[in-house]
Parts: structure tokens; sequence; C-alpha cells
């Protein structure tokens, strides 16, 4: 299947943290693409990425990043296609990445996510696919309801505790 996501990261010492969305997008059936690329060390291969991003057939890009985390903007600058920034813990508890990430000039917007929010990147880009799919609509309508369906358990799981509780007192 021609991928429609179209995972980045700067490293692949981001995998462990991008697996989150690896693990999402195939459980919703999305078909993805993984790939290393480093705005600093391999400028022209990013570029020629980002502008050859969307004849491929990728509908949305995820790039994570850690430190000057540039490669989701250097991504963005090159592409129509909406971008997800994923900032990736490392110094300052990934505060400079999520700075780097958010702060694009106008005209070059980059979505983000919290820091290490591979999740919810995966989830915001099946989310934008689902606009022109109804089929990842629907997947998206119940796995929104499932976690429903866990806080409600375990708010029934918490009074069973409260009632045990009061009782042994």
């Amino acid at each position: 299947m021609t991928p429609l996501v179209s995972i980045i990261m700067g490293s692949t010492s981001d995998l462990p943290v991008m697996e989150k969305a690896m693990s999402l997008l195939e459980e919703m059936q999305i078909p993805f693409e993984v790939n290393a690329l480093s705005a600093h060390r391999t400028p022209e291969a990013v570029e020629q990425f980002a502008r050859g991003a969307k004849e491929r057939g990728i509908q949305v890009i995820i790039a994570a990043a850690g430190m000057a985390a540039a490669l989701p903007g250097v991504i963005a600058a090159s592409t129509t296609l909406p971008v997800i920034g994923v900032p990736i813990k490392g110094m300052l508890d990934g505060l400079d990445a999520m700075l780097s990430i958010i702060q694009m000039p106008p005209g070059i917007p980059v979505a983000t996510v919290g820091v290490n929010g591979a999740m919810n990147a995966a989830i915001l880009a099946t989310q934008i696919i689902a606009l022109s799919d109804s089929d990842v609509a629907q997947r998206v309508a119940a796995y929104k309801a499932r976690l429903g369906e866990k806080i409600e358990k375990a708010n029934r799981q918490l009074a069973d505790i409260k009632e045990y509780t009061y009782k042994t007192n």
C-alpha cells in the first residue's frame, strides 16, 4: 500500500518515542513510512524528501526532533502538506525542542504536540486523513469511544476500592 503518513526523525535514537506513533497508525490501518533524516547533517535529503512527499501520496508528515529541533520547520518550508512536530525530550526536558518547533515564522506552520507526544501526533494525522476517508473516520470514532470506556471502567474500579476501604476501616 502507498504510505499516507511519513514519520521522519532526526536520528534513530528517537525511535523508542516514535514507535508509539507507529503502533497507533497500525491500529488505525493507516499505511506509513519511516525515515531518519537530519536537517543539519542531510539538509539536501530533507528538502528532496519534503518536495516529493505529496507526489508520492503522503498526506501528513510527522517529524520528530530534539534539541535544536529544526527538522519539522525545514520540512514545512518545503511542502504544502500538514506537518506535525514531535519535540523529543533531551536537554532541558524537551523544552528546547518544543520551543524550536512552535516558534515558526508566519506562513510556515507546524502543528506541535507535547514533548514525546508521538501517539498524539499519530492521532492528529489520522484525524486529518479521516476528513476525506469515511472508513478512517469510523475507526477514529471507535478509538475515541474506547478511550471513554477505559475511563468509565477505571472509575468503577475506583468505586470498588473506595467501598472496600470504607468497609475495612
